[in-house]
Formats: structure tokens, C-alpha cells, sequence
């Protein structure tokens, strides 16, 4: 019984410490006597006692590092913060072991390293605006430079961007100015197409004025030719009646005795009768002949 109870013993105390689940994204390596044995992947596994042990559990999913702001300097001269996100996975447990001593730590340095090396080759708009630049040579640096340690870099991203207090109030004065130069061409040209549309509703409509002017003239026109030319009918149509019906010679005298008060137009009323009729008579024969001859 006490031997059983001793093997019971030796069986929790040396058996189930050595027996290890390695869950999934998850990678043990295992040394023996000091040295690397091999690296265990998901599953059961036993480990000899006193012999091997777990040196490192690596994790191999994607792993996110936000470093803090690191101070760079321009290729004009301006120092700003920068902080940069990194996205790497471990590819080689046993490298990312024994490759470098603290591997974060040597990832954080490198980056810092790297960013102050590529900011110091760009001017201060070009740093705000080439974002994409730093990130896709750090990427391409960092994996390059990681690769011996079992890392991958999937890539970095550029988070913020802090130029210096004086740099900020000046590209804030800078963008004002901007968009006041933007507002006031909008303004100019909104007005230079209001003038525009102004000056051809003017001229349009001052042709349009003319044109009824001139129809206006034409109709009016029209109207006193084709009234006096009715007239100048009627007074024709007036002499045939008259000459048809063979008037005599107080008729005669008569209308022309009217044409003599035509031809004062209407300014005088009194008539006057000459003493002598045969002068009014001689008159009207002329007036007949005058007739006469219209008629011919």
C-alpha cells in the first residue's frame, strides 16, 4: 500500500508537470541540457523531467506594437514627434529565440532608427504629405532587418505626425489663407458670371425692343400707305361718279367752290364769291378740264 502510494506520488510530482497542451497559434521551444531539442506546435507533448524544459512560449499571431513619439529632425532643419505602429508575426519561434535578446525592444529601436534615417531625407511638406513613402520603405526595411530573427513585418503605419507649436500656428495661418484665396476667386467668378448674365439680358432685350420698334415703324407704315392709298380710291371712284353723271355747270361750280375750301385745309370757313360769276364760271371750267384729264 505505501508503495503504491509512493508511485502515485512520484507520478504527480515527476509525470504531470512534464506533460504540456499547446494550444493553437502557439509554439513551445524546448531545450535539452541547455541546448535547443526542437519546438513543439499545437497539441499533447512530454517533456523528459530535469532533462528538457520550455525555454520560450511564442505566440504566432499578428502582433500589434504602438511605440511612443520619437523625436526626428527634417532635411530643412525641423524637429517634430512621430509615433509609428507596427504589425509583425512570428515566422521562426526558434530565431525570434535566440536571434536577439528582446526582441521588442529591438524592434522599437530599429524602427526609431530607421524613421529618423528616411524623415532626414525629406523637407518638412514633403514628411506631412508622403505617408505612404515612410510607411512602405519602413515596411521594407524593418522586414529585411527582422527577417534573422524569426519576424515578420507585415507592415507600418505612420500614426501621428507633430511639427512643433510655431510650424502649426504657421500652416494653420498658411491654410486660412488658402481657403480665404479659394473663397475669393469663387466670388469673383460668381460675379464676373452674374455681370455676364446681366450684360446679355440687357442686350437681349434691347434687340428684342429694337426689333418691336421697327416691326412697330413697318406696321405703322403699312398702315398710312394703305389708308392713303384707300383714300386717293375713293376720291378717284368719287370723279368717275361724278363724270358719269355729266354734271352741269353750276354743279361744276359748285364742287369747285368745295375744292377751293380744300385747299385753304379746313384753316378758314368764309368763302369768298368773286363779283364777277363768269370768273367763278371760267373757274369751273377749268376744273372739269382738270377732270378730264385725270379721268383720261
Amino acid at each position: 500500500m505505501e508503495l503504491l502510494i509512493i508511485i502515485l506520488v512520484l507520478v504527480v510530482v515527476l509525470v504531470l508537470p512534464n506533460i504540456k497542451i499547446v494550444p493553437q497559434a502557439k509554439s513551445y521551444v524546448v531545450e535539452r541540457l541547455g541546448s535547443y531539442l526542437c519546438t513543439w506546435g499545437n497539441g499533447l507533448h512530454i517533456k523528459i523531467p530535469f532533462i528538457d524544459r520550455v525555454s520560450n512560449q511564442v505566440t504566432l499571431k499578428e502582433i500589434v506594437k504602438d511605440f511612443d513619439p520619437q523625436p526626428v529632425i527634417t532635411k530643412d532643419n525641423v524637429t517634430m514627434q512621430i509615433d509609428t505602429v507596427v504589425y509583425f508575426q512570428i515566422t521562426d519561434p526558434k530565431l525570434y529565440t535566440y536571434g536577439v535578446e528582446n526582441p521588442i525592444s529591438a524592434i522599437e529601436n530599429l524602427t526609431a532608427t530607421t524613421l529618423r534615417n528616411i524623415i532626414g531625407e525629406l523637407e518638412l511638406d514633403e514628411t506631412l504629405t508622403s505617408r505612404d513613402l515612410i510607411n512602405s520603405k519602413m515596411r521594407s526595411i524593418l522586414d529585411e532587418a527582422t527577417d534573422p530573427w524569426g519576424i515578420k513585418v507585415n507592415r507600418v503605419e505612420v500614426k501621428n505626425i507633430i511639427p512643433p507649436r510655431d510650424i502649426q500656428e504657421a500652416m494653420e495661418k498658411q491654410m486660412r489663407a488658402e481657403r480665404e484665396r479659394r473663397e475669393s476667386i469663387l466670388k469673383a467668378e460668381g460675379e464676373k458670371k452674374s455681370a455676364i448674365l446681366i450684360a446679355e439680358g440687357e442686350k437681349a432685350s434691347a434687340i428684342l425692343r429694337a426689333e418691336a420698334k421697327k416691326e412697330s415703324q413697318i406696321k405703322e407704315a403699312e398702315g398710312e400707305a394703305e389708308a392713303l392709298l384707300k383714300m386717293k380710291n375713293a376720291e378717284a371712284e368719287g370723279i368717275k361718279i361724278i363724270m358719269s353723271a355729266k354734271p352741269d355747270q353750276k354743279i361744276i361750280t359748285l364742287k369747285s367752290l368745295d375744292a377751293l375750301k380744300d385747299i385753304a385745309n379746313g384753316q378758314s370757313t368764309k368763302i369768298i364769291v368773286p363779283s364777277n360769276l363768269q370768273d367763278i364760271a371760267t373757274i369751273g371750267t377749268t376744273i372739269k378740264e382738270m377732270l378730264k384729264d385725270e379721268k383720261k
